[in-house]
């Protein structure tokens, strides 16, 4: 008896249907093709389970700050220190990095080097340029000396805002790690979907970016 007929007697030792090497294949690739989505819906299904967790994170953020936001403590109220048109333009480079962001996950699923790649170049520069205007306002206010210690509204917009950019910050980085990975490793389907879990977390830093938006700059100015 030969090996693979060996092999095949061990798997199949009735002879029911599993004959040789061309009966060996067909259930270990049936196996495989159930390995590969049996871990694609568990990792979307934890992804899901922490994206869903950071919002409730941020949920809790927007509930104390909508608690302390008239704690000034005789300090700066909002109308004192936003400055609306530096947060417009801040706006406009986050909501511009998602739509870039997009294209880059098309690009990458039609293995689009040019796309990909120029398209996450693109986020990048926006989301530092967000960075980079966010962080000068902060340094202006705590020149002003309004920073997270003079008062509890001050302290409450520091955490929610300062949150958020951290997360923008670490999405950078998982940015220029998934540009690494597709440079080197190419568009393979666990890469595919790493670039996918990476676009959802981006654009959910967007809908968070909105919300403070609205309700910490523009009611806080109103206000």
């Amino acid at each position: 008896m030969s090996t693979s007929q060996g092999i095949a007697g061990r798997v199949d030792p009735h002879h029911l249907g599993h004959v040789g090497q061309a009966g060996l294949r067909q259930p270990i690739a049936e196996h495989a093709a159930r390995e590969l989505t049996s871990k694609r819906i568990i990792v979307g299904y934890g992804f899901w389970i922490f994206l869903l967790s950071d919002i409730v994170m941020f949920s809790a953020f927007f509930a104390t700050y909508a608690v302390l936001s008239d704690a000034t403590a005789g300090g700066p109220s909002g109308r004192d220190v936003f400055h609306l048109d530096i947060v417009a333009i801040e706006t406009a480079c986050l909501l511009l990095s998602s739509f870039t962001c997009g294209i880059a996950s098309i690009g990458a699923r039609a293995h689009n080097n040019l796309m990909y790649f120029g398209s996450m170049v693109v986020t990048a520069a926006f989301g530092a340029g967000f960075l980079s205007l966010e962080i000068h306002e902060f340094v202006g206010m705590i020149a002003i000396g309004a920073g997270p210690e003079r008062s509890a509204f001050l302290s409450a917009f520091f955490t929610l805002v300062g949150c958020h950019g951290l997360h923008v910050t670490l999405g950078l980085m998982w940015l220029l790690t998934m540009m690494a990975q597709v440079f080197a490793k190419g568009y393979r389907p666990d890469i595919l979907r790493r670039v996918l879990c990476f676009s959802l977390f981006w654009h959910t830093l967007d809908i968070i970016w909105v919300a403070i938006f609205t309700v910490v700059y523009l009611m806080g100015v109103a206000r």
